[in-house]
C-alpha cells in the first residue's frame, strides 16, 4: 500500500519541489533533463528602465512573458522565475546587483543548480553589433562589458558559457560610451530594439528546445544579413 502511495505522489510532489525551490535539493536533480539558465544583465529602477544598457533585462522579461513564467521571487540576488518550455526546464534570472557586479548573482546561481557553463546563457547590450542586430554565441570574451567581465570573474574566469548579444550600436561623434548606453534610445533605435527582442524570444525557445548549435544555426545566418542591410544606419 505505502508503495502504490509513493507512486501515485511522486509526480505531485516533484512538482511541489520545483516550485518552491527548496533549498535543500537542486532543481536539477528533479528532472531528467537538464535545465538551462537564461540571464539578462542590466541595472535595477526605474532611472535605468528603457535604457541601452537594459536590453538584457528586456530580453528576459520578454521571455518570461511569452511563456508565462513569473518573475516574482528574490533568489540568489536577482529576480527569478522557473518554468517549462515544450518540457524543457528553464530558470530565468535578472541580477539585482547593478550591471558591473552582475557575476555576484551570476555565480552563486549557477554553482547552487550545478549547471555547466554550456547550460547557461546571458543576454547583454553589444555596442560592436549594430542597433537591433542579434548573434548567438557558445563563448567569448567581455570586450569592453564591464557586467560580462564581472560574469566572466565568478565563473573562475571561464568563458565556456552561450551568449545572446543584442546589438545597441556605437556611440556617435566623440560620445562617452558609459554616457550612451545610459541613454534610452530614439524612436527609430526603439523600434529596432523591441523588434529584435521578439525576434530574441524565438532564439531563446530554439535555444531551449533544440539547443545551442541548432539555434545558432538557424538564427545567425538571418541576422548576418540583418547586420549587413542595417551595417550603415545610424541609430
Amino acid at each position: 500500500m505505502s508503495k502504490m502511495l509513493s507512486n501515485r505522489l511522486a509526480p505531485l510532489l516533484s512538482k511541489r519541489c520545483f516550485s518552491s525551490l527548496q533549498t535543500s535539493s537542486p532543481f536539477s536533480s528533479l528532472s531528467p533533463i537538464q535545465p538551462w539558465l537564461f540571464i539578462g544583465l542590466g541595472n535595477p529602477g526605474e532611472k535605468y528602465q528603457s535604457t541601452r544598457h537594459n536590453v538584457g533585462f528586456d530580453m528576459i522579461d520578454a521571455f518570461a512573458e511569452s511563456q508565462g513564467i513569473p518573475l516574482t521571487t528574490h533568489y540568489f540576488k536577482a529576480l527569478f522565475g522557473e518554468g517549462m518550455v515544450d518540457g524543457v526546464p528553464v530558470l530565468l534570472a535578472k541580477p539585482q546587483t547593478y550591471m558591473n557586479l552582475s557575476g555576484e548573482s551570476v555565480g552563486p546561481l549557477a554553482a547552487y543548480y550545478k549547471l555547466p557553463l554550456n547550460r547557461i546563457l546571458v543576454a547583454f547590450d553589444d555596442m560592436d553589433l549594430p542597433c537591433g542586430v542579434l548573434r548567438l554565441q557558445p563563448k567569448g570574451g567581455f570586450g569592453r562589458h564591464n557586467g560580462l567581465k564581472c560574469v566572466i570573474y565568478h565563473f573562475r574566469r571561464n568563458q565556456e558559457f552561450c551568449r545572446l548579444r543584442i546589438g545597441i550600436g556605437r556611440p556617435p561623434g566623440q560620445m562617452d560610451p558609459k554616457a550612451f548606453v545610459l541613454q534610452k534610445f530614439n524612436r527609430t533605435g526603439r523600434e529596432r530594439i523591441d523588434s529584435a527582442i521578439k525576434e530574441g524570444v524565438n532564439i531563446l525557445k530554439m535555444v531551449a528546445t533544440k539547443g545551442l548549435t541548432e539555434a545558432a544555426r538557424l538564427s545567425n545566418a538571418d541576422q548576418k544579413y540583418k547586420h549587413l542591410r542595417s551595417h550603415d544606419l545610424q541609430d
